[in-house]
């Protein structure tokens, strides 16, 4: 009867920490692919900074490419970077729980 109860308890614990190991990497790939992210719009960023302020930039959407003053392209890369370092330390926070 002991046996069986242990047992039973082993395999509850032993499948709790397989769902949590899927978990863990889950969240491991998502912080990679932001702070990907992250890097990109940082560097594209850094690109940008020393350019005159009323340069055109090109914008690659999908196959195609805009044209767009450089102050949007910044707003936008800035916006990016903000939101990858919000998603990582929420991601960060939701690994350690």
């Amino acid at each position: 009867m002991a046996d069986e109860a242990t047992r039973t308890a082993f395999l509850e614990i032993q499948a709790s920490m397989i769902d949590l190991t899927g978990k863990l990497k889950q969240v491991q790939t998502q912080m990679r692919n932001k702070e990907g992210d992250r890097k990109r719009a940082y560097l594209t960023l850094e690109e940008l900074r020393p350019l005159p302020p009323h340069t055109n930039t090109y914008k690659s959407i999908e196959r195609e490419f805009l044209l767009e003053p450089k102050t949007v392209l910044e707003g936008e890369q800035e916006q990016k970077l903000k939101d990858s370092e919000a998603t990582i330390a929420s991601l960060q926070e939701k690994a350690l729980n």
